[in-house]
């Protein structure tokens, strides 16, 4: 196997043997099926239905508005253009920290109602025993540290006057590092099969990839993870935003403007639809329709005195 290769169904071994042969491994958001399907030919290892849909898509303020109905809804889309690809759903807030019991059934959910191969839970230690149920259940956990995007907790964010308030990047001094390493070997233990890094120093996700078996995918997380994450919209450039965690391979936003202001001007000055556009009549057919237009016509007429 090379590092070209791609297998005809992504699986958890594959995942496994990419981090052993260090091959990295390609991870995307997608919230719909058009953008799932061209993710999936084009090879990417993980499409991944993130809560990050919320602010992305649906114009929430926050990801914790994000509802399981909504993580449904869209995973259901996605589940329909995904073949090859493993396929994981984001557990939205308050789906699994309230107890154990209710992450077990909102996982079953994810995996009965849309198809889910895995789940993905943000936290450490508060969510442990979430993740080991989850994996007694036989449903894969994809676990979380770092920045926790669900988290609107102060530790999490810092305020500068150039950017306002901005997520704060995680494992920036010795005890913090260690800190995530440690949680990071607990996510492992209790049974999670990959661990998403988002905001974490270089230098400390390396330390938690060289020490971990199982694959781990960065985000914001520097050149030695076992994977990167991205969002789709971010890859496209549809938000127009520079991120120092994200790289935009398309200008998709002035791309779509362009699009739509092109269209407008072309409906205004009457050159769309144009003869290209058109289906018309065939001659004898139009003859009939207006024979019967006329006959209709003189049937309106009133009635001469």
């Amino acid at each position: 196997m090379t590092g070209a290769t791609v297998p005809d169904k992504v699986s958890l071994p594959y995942l496994r043997a990419r981090k052993r042969r260090g091959q990295p491994i390609t991870m995307l958001t997608a919230y719909d099926h058009p953008t799932a399907v061209l993710q999936d030919r084009a090879g990417i290892h993980i499409v991944f239905v993130g809560d990050s849909v919320g602010t992305n898509l649906l114009g929430y303020a926050s990801p914790q508005q994000v509802t399981m109905e909504d993580m449904l809804h869209h995973a259901r889309a996605v589940r329909r253009g995904v073949e090859r690809a493993l396929f994981v759903v984001d557990m939205p807030f308050m789906s699994y920290q309230i107890s154990v019991q209710k992450a077990v059934h909102n996982a079953g959910r994810l995996v009965q109602q849309a198809g889910a191969e895995a789940v993905k839970l943000e936290g450490g230690r508060e969510i442990l025993p979430q993740i080991r149920a989850i994996a007694r259940c036989g449903i894969p956990v994809m676990g979380h540290l770092g920045f926790t995007p669900q988290s609107g907790s102060s530790p999490n964010y810092v305020y500068s006057d150039r950017r306002g308030t901005v997520p704060r990047y995680q494992g920036r001094d010795g005890q913090s590092a260690a800190s995530i390493l440690d949680e990071a070997l607990r996510v492992e233990q209790s049974g999670a099969f990959a661990l998403v890094l988002e905001l974490v120093t270089e230098e400390a996700a390396r330390a938690v990839a060289e020490r971990l078996s199982i694959p781990v995918i960065g985000i914001g997380a520097g050149r030695y993870c076992d994977g990167q994450v991205l969002t789709c919209t971010d890859v496209l450039g549809y938000s127009g935003l520079q991120l120092r965690l994200a790289r935009a391979y398309a200008g998709f936003r002035q791309t779509a403007a362009d699009a739509f202001r092109a269209y407008r001007e072309d409906v205004e000055a009457r050159r769309f639809p144009g003869e290209e556009h058109l289906q018309h009549m065939e001659p004898d057919q139009l003859a009939s329709f207006q024979a019967l237009l006329q006959d209709r016509a003189q049937a309106t007429l009133p009635p001469r005195d």
